[in-house]
């Protein structure tokens, strides 16, 4: 399980003294133990790697608010992070795989139009999950429908 291998990883990372995994797998087990106790579950490995995949989001939108700041530091210290969490993540789709799958669900939705996004969104995404961002996916949708 995901839960075992991260805390494996932590172990590891103190044993070492690597503070940037360490502090950055705590995070990671910190919103995973928030969702326990707030819903009363057990969150199982696809819960876990999507709270992963959203705290990689949070990590690239940041990036972009330290480089307008010119925190260059903030800006390498969060890529190490965004690849430290992108390990446990399933690999990530190329653009032209993603091309693939939207142009299956395009078909599958009949989609014609931009009007059509949403329904082309909500599918891509089912079946994509975090293979990729939404930002990505949302792109490549704009781009065929367009």
């Amino acid at each position: 399980m995901l839960k075992e291998k991260l805390m494996d990883d932590l172990k590891i990372s103190m044993r070492e003294k690597n503070e940037v995994r360490k502090n950055t797998v705590q995070m990671v087990r910190a919103a995973i133990l928030q969702i326990e106790k707030d819903k009363g579950i057990t969150v199982d490995d696809d819960k876990i790697i999507e709270i992963i995949a959203k705290e990689v989001k949070g990590k690239k939108d940041a990036i972009i608010d330290f480089e307008k700041g010119g925190r260059d530091d903030l800006v390498k210290q969060t890529n190490e992070e965004i690849s430290i969490l992108q390990e446990y993540l399933p690999k990530q789709l190329t653009k032209d795989e993603i091309e693939e799958v939207v142009k299956e669900v395009i078909a599958n939705v009949g989609a014609t139009s931009m009007k059509d996004m949403g329904n082309v969104m909500k599918e891509a995404k089912t079946r994509i999950g975090a293979g990729a961002d939404g930002r990505t996916i949302n792109e490549v949708v704009k781009e065929l429908l367009s």
